[in-house]
C-alpha cells in the first residue's frame, strides 16, 4: 500500500476501500447469504459482527428491561417529525409511506414502527455526533406509528442529509432514515435502513455495499411517488418493508449497530 492510499490518522483512502469493495463483489457466490457480516471494507465490522450462534431468551424476562412504549399509546402526531414546540425545522419536508407484508404479501396490522434519523444537515442529537454541522432545535429526529389494517405506516419528516463518519479517509454515509420494527413482543424487533433514489454515495459506502447481491440492496432504495407529494408542502416517497420470504427486506442482525 503506498502513502498516498494510508493517511492521517493511519486511514485508508475511499480509492482503497472501493477496491476492496469491488474484489470482495466479484468473488461473492450468488447465493452467498445478505450481507456479509464480516466484510472488511466496513472496518468495524470484523471486531463486532455476531460470531457465535443466538442464545434463546426468556420473553417475558427480556421484557422486564426492554423498552415500551410509553406511559400513553401511541400518538398519531408522534407520526410528524416537523410538528416542534418551538416553531419548523428546516429542510425538505417529505412524507415516506408504504405497507409492512409479510413474504405472501399479506399486511401486517397494528406493528409498532419507529424511525430514527439525521437532519438536514446531517447531525443527530447525539453527544456522540460532534462533526461540525449545525443542530435544529426544532427537529428531534425520531417518530413512531402503528401499521393500519392494511399494513400502511406513515411519517411526515425532513430528509435527512449524508453525513461524515471515521471508517476511512473522507468516508460519508448516503442519506437514510433507520426503521424499527417490533412483532409481538420485544424480542421480536427488527432494524434496517432506508435509503434515497440515485444517491451518488451508494458505490463508495461499505455499509450499503456489504449487501454483495444487487437485488437486495435495490429493495433498500425507497421510490419518489409525485402521488404522495402535495401542492407546496412536501414531496412523496414510498418504501414497502417484506418480512419473510425470498423478496425480504433485509434487516441488520442482532446485536448489530449500524451507522
Amino acid at each position: 500500500m503506498t502513502t498516498a492510499e494510508k493517511l492521517e490518522g493511519g486511514l485508508d483512502t475511499q480509492q482503497v476501500i472501493s477496491k476492496e469493495i469491488a474484489a470482495i463483489q466479484a468473488a461473492s457466490p450468488a447465493a452467498e447469504p445478505q450481507p456479509r457480516l464480516d466484510f472488511a471494507p466496513y472496518r468495524s465490522s470484523l471486531l463486532r459482527h455476531p460470531t457465535k450462534d443466538l442464545r434463546q431468551a426468556d420473553p417475558e424476562g427480556a421484557e422486564l428491561v426492554a423498552p415500551v412504549f410509553g406511559q400513553s399509546d401511541v400518538d398519531p402526531l408522534e407520526a410528524d417529525l416537523t410538528i416542534q414546540s418551538g416553531g419548523e425545522p428546516i429542510g425538505e419536508r417529505i412524507v415516506v409511506t408504504g405497507r409492512l407484508v409479510d413474504g405472501d404479501g399479506r399486511p401486517v396490522r397494528r406493528q409498532l414502527v419507529e424511525i430514527w434519523h439525521a437532519n438536514a444537515a446531517g447531525r443527530y442529537i447525539h453527544l456522540r455526533d460532534q462533526h461540525p454541522a449545525p443542530i435544529d432545535p426544532n427537529f428531534t429526529g425520531t417518530g413512531r406509528c402503528l401499521t393500519d389494517d392494511e399494513g400502511v405506516y406513515s411519517f411526515t419528516t425532513i430528509k435527512p442529509g449524508p453525513y461524515p463518519w471515521h471508517n476511512h479517509r473522507n468516508a460519508w454515509r448516503p442519506a437514510h432514515i433507520h426503521f424499527s420494527l417490533f412483532g409481538t413482543d420485544f424480542t421480536q424487533r427488527m432494524i434496517t435502513q432506508m435509503y434515497f433514489p440515485a444517491d451518488p454515495l451508494f458505490a463508495l459506502d461499505p455499509i450499503y455495499q456489504s449487501i454483495t447481491d444487487p437485488r437486495v440492496r435495490e429493495r433498500l432504495v425507497a421510490t419518489y411517488d409525485h402521488d404522495l407529494s402535495q401542492h407546496d408542502r412536501l414531496l412523496g416517497y414510498r418504501w414497502d418493508i417484506v418480512l419473510t420470504g425470498a423478496h425480504a427486506t433485509w434487516t441488520e442482525p442482532e446485536g448489530d449497530d449500524r451507522a
